[in-house]
């Protein structure tokens, strides 16, 4: 043994379990009357947020939640979820927040497989809850939010309790819990589930820490910024963001439903710094009319991620005055794990080129200790040439413990030591990822292997094109063709034929769609197109 193994130990001086619920309690006794989180008419100081959060979590002990309950919620983004953040976690229970655009099957599965003890729940979401509360074969204690922001035509009482009502049963005096193990659960997140029933994503507090610090380095994200929830605070924790925003002393606007009209004023309003958002929110942003913008006063930072997106996004949004950096990253990985990082090198070439390059995943987080592209069958690298396709692979601190009570889906997951992620890549020589698209959506043609983001970032550049998607259509001749579903740019029409000359311009004719289909294409809430419900028309 060394003698740098001799009585050097761990002791409660010089090591502590890591957990974001530090950072509250920093943003409490540094910055108590800095406005930490503003939703319509409501706001709160760092001090108020934590002692909502402390008596909340005192509440929940008092009616016997404890270390490994789970405790769940069904909420938009409104100050309520984001305490939960710290409330849930300080009686040393695990946050299960659950997507509120789920059916009352699923959501009686997910409460039943995480055995949840308490849900938290919008009153807006009365008619799936009401159905899967039936379902549930077990009793919970459910309670509500009464928001009077939500639109109060579609409100009803679903539990016993109210929100406001019983965390004024609690304690702020409360001596809430510390993990005794970095390792310990925080939340809990479920999968899309788009074949079977979802899967549980265990996180842990040491991961939730180095997200929350990773991010901040990697955006380089400065103190008392104005960040905007777009990206809903159910999924993957808001990307962790309820936690950064407290380690950073920003302030958290809050905004319960996408409205791009919306979106415009609070960022005038606030003077928004940062936000994030799907490819799809985007879109949304670069298509809406002139009478729903105002004229940014100043550089907003946006992170886009969920999908990958058309090149031609990151020129329409900088032509409004955003600054988007493209990231990537799983409900697995506790969102982004890998950043386009930018070399002051490319901004020597042209802007299509630019953007092009910006479409990239391209390379790890500071807090991402691999990301590479491997062959699944040999678990080796594959050449960086752009173009070799293998499967994403991540490992580092900020990999999930594994899936709820699924050693069988851990295993797998994680086989030969890296994190599986399903999506199909090719490394570039500068050593940025490319995904080529997800496993089960790559098309096969003839026995060649076709791009359906290939073919949807070449449809995208067509001014008529809003957003494309493209999946394989069963074929008697070639197995499977490429079949784009198209929603078009209001006032913009177009034909199928003159799509398809569009993409015989750039495309290989096997890449070419054998047939276009006009729609509003079918979204989840964070904005991924949801290809196995159109799918479903062949």
């Amino acid at each position: 043994m060394s003698s740098y193994d001799t009585n050097l130990d761990k002791n409660s001086a010089n090591y502590v379990p890591l957990t974001p619920l530090t950072f509250l309690e920093r943003a409490k006794d540094v910055y108590p009357n800095y406005e930490a989180i503003v939703y319509e008419d409501r706001s709160y100081t760092w001090s108020e947020v934590c002692k909502r959060a402390t008596k909340f979590a005192s509440a929940l002990e008092k009616i016997g939640i404890k270390k490994g309950d789970t405790v769940s919620f069904l909420a938009f983004n409104t100050p309520e979820i984001f305490e939960a953040h710290y409330s849930v976690p300080m009686t040393g229970g695990v946050l299960n927040t659950i997507n509120i655009r789920l059916d009352a099957n699923t959501i009686a599965y997910i409460l039943e497989h995480s055995e949840a003890k308490v849900l938290v729940v919008d009153r807006q979401l009365h008619v799936e809850v009401k159905k899967a509360l039936k379902i549930l074969d077990k009793k919970i204690i459910v309670i509500d939010i009464n928001d009077k922001h939500a639109d109060q035509s579609k409100l009803e009482k679903i539990g016993d309790l109210e929100y406001e009502s019983f965390l004024n049963t609690g304690d702020e005096n409360y001596l809430y819990k510390m993990p005794d193990d970095e390792w310990q659960a925080i939340s809990l997140s479920y999968t899309s589930g788009t074949t079977g029933n979802p899967k549980g994503v265990v996180y842990h507090h040491r991961g939730s820490y180095l997200m929350s610090t990773g991010s901040a380095v990697a955006w380089n994200m400065p103190n008392r910024l104005n960040f905007l929830t777009i990206v809903p605070m159910f999924h993957c924790n808001g990307w962790c963001y309820p936690w950064t925003i407290a380690m950073l002393n920003g302030r958290t606007i809050c905004l319960r439903n996408i409205d791009v009209k919306k979106i415009f004023e609070l960022i005038d309003k606030y003077n928004v710094t940062h936000f994030g958002g799907a490819p799809i929110v985007l879109n949304m942003i670069t298509g809406a009319p002139e009478s729903d913008r105002k004229k940014l006063k100043q550089k907003v930072h946006v992170l886009t991620a969920g999908a990958p997106p058309p090149s031609i996004i990151f020129k329409k949004m900088k032509d409004l005055g955003f600054e988007v950096m493209h990231v990537y990253g799983l409900t697995e990985t506790y969102g982004h794990v890998t950043q386009c990082a930018w070399n002051e090198e490319w901004n020597a070439y042209d802007e299509d080129k630019q953007n092009e390059i910006k479409a990239r995943q391209g390379v790890r987080y500071p807090n991402t200790e691999g990301v590479t592209v491997m062959d699944p069958e040999t678990m080796k690298e594959v050449p960086s040439d752009g173009k070799t396709i293998g499967e994403i692979m991540i490992r580092g601190n900020v990999v999930m413990k594994g899936y709820f009570k699924d050693k069988e889906a851990t295993d797998k997951a994680m086989a030969g030591g890296w994190f599986h992620s399903g999506d199909l890549a090719v490394m570039h020589p500068d050593g940025y990822v490319k995904i080529q698209d997800r496993s089960k959506d790559i098309i096969i043609s003839g026995g060649e292997n076709i791009s359906s983001i290939e073919i949807e970032n070449t449809l995208s550049k067509h001014p008529s094109v809003s957003i494309a998607a493209v999946v394989a259509k069963p074929d008697e001749k070639w197995g499977e063709v490429p079949c784009a579903f198209i929603e078009m740019v209001t006032d913009k029409p177009t034909t199928e034929k003159e799509l398809i000359d569009f993409c015989k311009e750039t495309l290989a004719g096997f890449k070419v769609p054998k047939q276009v289909i006009f729609c509003e294409l079918p979204k989840t809430s964070t904005g991924k197109i949801q290809k196995f419900e159109l799918r479903k028309q062949f």
